[in-house]
């Protein structure tokens, strides 16, 4: 088996997951270079893969301007970051792997699916539900015709309190005009998972939401604007910062507020950092509810729904067929099947891989290992003088595409524009 060398663009949190993968299985990939800004995570990096020094680079555009150090190039940047190192990576003759959301701007995300395929690059995009044991199944079941023809789904993303407020109220993912709407970047992934099961084209989509809970007016009596500024209402408060970042929990989320775990440097964080605001008083913008009706051109529709106001942190989804429905909890990795015609009920409980990472209910390294496949294969053909494959839009002979992906994402953006302006909007009519 070829060992894939693979570059990296972006090593924090998501980076430096996906570039895990060679830590446990270095007979297939090996991580050459890296390109971070921050030092300290560069360093840690660094050391983590053993790379030289002259392989880790502080801006990506010193990655690129050299000689192709790689077969592959992960690009986890921050999203609004994501199209010109990929653009440039495709010209540069990489194949990639690029974290989702794509693009926070519909056009550069087709133009990215259109530039893969002329160059004949395997280019994929980190839909991991694709690759989860729970959507897998889910789709094996619906292709097996165990309910019938399937006619509607009914689908939640259970953001959960404290996500959304990690994410979406104080971190990265906040403000619409710094990153992207809420529903392109957290909700591409379902978007792409409905569009999979569902198995059609989407053609027309009509979405509802908006802001209710996380505003100045909705703070407590007593608030004040950071959490260590003596809150009055710190005790009764479910978004009370220290009670989620300074505790034994070092992981994520409370990683993501300081490079160092130290309990000091929690502390100072909360005291100076955005994570130490308090929830009614940041400059997010986003939605933190949003409902959205779709309808696919075989005649299934959909309906979503994104909440912030849940406990668990979870996705949910029904799916109604002809013949019967299908029932599941992603969290407690479980699905029941009901026949209309007998009543007979069958539940399966699902077992997430022993893969060496369980994010995304183990999709993360199944994902990996599905795109170091394609990658191989095409190195394979090329090395062998064959044609590069179809230019179906990279990502050639995986559970997904560049086409459906950039699908995918149009349909959040759809979505986000029919909230902003009351209507309906019709797929074809947006792509265009």
């Amino acid at each position: 088996m070829k060992t894939i060398k693979t570059a990296v663009i972006g090593a924090g949190g998501r980076g430096s997951l996906y570039a895990g993968y060679a830590l446990h299985y270095p007979h297939e990939m090996e991580i050459t270079a890296v390109a971070e800004p921050n030092p300290a995570r560069r360093e840690a990096f660094r050391q983590r893969h053993g790379l030289a020094p002259q392989a880790c680079y502080a801006d990506w555009r010193d990655l690129l301007a050299g000689p192709r150090c790689a077969d592959a190039l992960l690009v986890c940047t921050q999203d609004t970051m994501h199209y010109e190192p990929t653009i440039r990576a495709l010209e540069a003759g990489y194949h990639v792997l690029l974290e989702k959301p794509m693009s926070t701007v519909p056009a550069e995300c087709v133009d990215m699916g259109e530039r893969a395929k002329r160059h004949g690059a395997v280019f994929a995009i980190c839909h991991v539900l694709r690759y989860t044991v729970f959507f897998a199944t889910l789709k094996r079941l619906l292709d097996e015709g165990r309910i019938g023809q399937l006619v509607t789904i009914q689908h939640n993303e259970n953001v959960s309190y404290w996500h959304q407020a990690h994410s979406y109220v104080r971190g990265n993912w906040r403000n619409a005009a710094q990153s992207s709407p809420m529903i392109v970047a957290k909700c591409c992934h379902d978007m792409d998972a409905l569009l999979w099961l569902a198995g059609a084209d989407c053609e027309l989509v009509s979405s509802f939401g908006s802001l209710a809970h996380f505003r100045p007016e909705q703070a407590p009596a007593g608030a004040t604007a950071r959490c260590l500024d003596g809150c009055a209402a710190a005790d009764e408060c479910a978004y009370y910062a220290p009670r989620h970042y300074l505790t034994a929990n070092v992981g994520w989320p409370t990683a993501a507020i300081s490079d160092d775990p130290s309990y000091e440097a929690r502390l100072r964080a909360l005291r100076e950092g955005p994570y130490g605001r308090c929830v009614y008083a940041c400059d997010n913008d986003v939605v933190d509810h949003q409902v959205a009706s779709l309808q696919f051109a075989n005649g299934v529709t959909a309906a979503f729904t994104m909440s912030a106001f849940t406990y668990d942190n979870d996705r949910t989804i029904k799916l109604m067929g002809t013949k019967g429905e299908i029932r599941g909890a992603m969290g407690k990795g479980e699905l029941e099947i009901v026949e209309f015609a007998t009543g007979h009920r069958q539940t399966i409980a699902l077992r997430v891989p022993d893969n060496g990472q369980a994010g995304h209910g183990g999709g993360d390294f199944v994902l990996m290992a599905d795109f170091l496949r394609q990658v191989r294969e095409r190195v394979a053909r090329q090395e062998r003088g064959e044609s590069g494959g179809s230019a179906a839009g990279g990502g050639q002979g995986g559970r997904t595409s560049a086409d459906k992906s950039v699908q995918g994402h149009l349909m959040a953006f759809a979505a986000e524009r029919s909230r902003l302006e009351n209507r309906v909007v019709r797929l074809e009519e947006f792509y265009k």
